[in-house]
């Protein structure tokens, strides 16, 4: 195994397709259906990696990716936000340590890529180390997004 990732979604077929992706490539994936339940299922799964989209019922992925790092037991866990996200999205993102982001729809590879990066940045077994001693990156997240069309550079 490649290493244990939450997926969170309220989209199943969301969540499904990012599933089936992550096994492919040898990791071991768990999923919830939004931000409230991620929280239940964190302490007993103990992910290596959680993906989080933003716009969810009951609790967002911004304001879970918040109380995640609020909490000593989840403070250094790589975040990464998969979502139709905004500017202010990211901004926000940002502010609350988000790893790294990428934005729906997305190119499966890219999904990969972001959590491989995500496994280094935590130093797991059989992942080269990214050097994160703090838990948090010194510089901005990664973001992989596709390109803006002009639909979505409106408000």
């Amino acid at each position: 195994m490649s290493g244990r990732v939450l997926v969170v979604d309220d989209s199943e077929v969301i969540r499904q397709l990012i599933r089936v992706n992550l096994e492919l490539e040898g990791f071991e994936v768990v999923t919830a259906a939004d931000g409230a339940e991620c929280l239940e299922v964190i302490r007993r799964v103990q992910p290596d990696v959680v993906t989080l989209d933003v716009m969810m019922p009951r609790l967002d992925g911004l304001r879970t990716a918040a109380r995640l790092r609020a909490t000593p037991d989840t403070s250094r866990l790589p975040i990464a936000i998969v979502s139709a996200c905004t500017p202010a999205d990211l901004d926000l993102g940002e502010t609350v340590g988000v790893d790294g982001y990428l934005g729906k729809p997305f190119d499966p590879a890219d999904l990969v890529a972001l959590v491989r990066r995500l496994m280094r940045l935590k130093g797991h077994p059989g992942e080269p180390s990214g050097g994160r001693a703090a838990g948090h990156p010194a510089g901005p997240p990664d973001v992989v997004r596709p390109e803006r069309t002009e639909r979505s550079d409106r408000g």
